[in-house]
């Protein structure tokens, strides 16, 4: 479900994804494709981990890269799933041919 929200969106993001919400910073990006097909990999992602391991993972790999980058903008690039999803927003064939249990390297 997309929902449409200023507040619960970080500064500097457009959208977050909040299983099983879509959280998007104005009413124009529901038109963007890539950008709700990245989200969608996100939901596919937390729920593939059950939802809150998902964020603790996700938070986990986020410190430790920005203790390795010392850099906010870095460390989020760099995060496991973000790098997944951003390799493959573009690609609209992607979750329906990628396996449900994705084995990926963390770190």
């Amino acid at each position: 479900m997309i929902l449409i929200s200023k507040y619960i969106v970080p500064k500097g993001y457009i959208g977050i994804t909040l299983f099983p919400f879509v959280f998007l910073k104005s009413k124009d990006l529901k038109g963007d494709k890539v950008l709700l097909n990245h989200e969608k990999i996100h939901l596919r992602q937390q729920l593939e981990l059950l939802i809150i391991p998902f964020y603790v993972v996700y938070m986990f790999e986020f410190l430790m890269r920005l203790i390795q980058y010392r850099n906010w903008h870095l460390a989020y690039k760099n995060v496991s799933f973000e790098r997944e999803a951003y390799a493959n927003e573009k690609d609209f064939e992607y979750l329906g041919s990628r396996p449900f249990f994705k084995f990926r390297t963390y770190f």
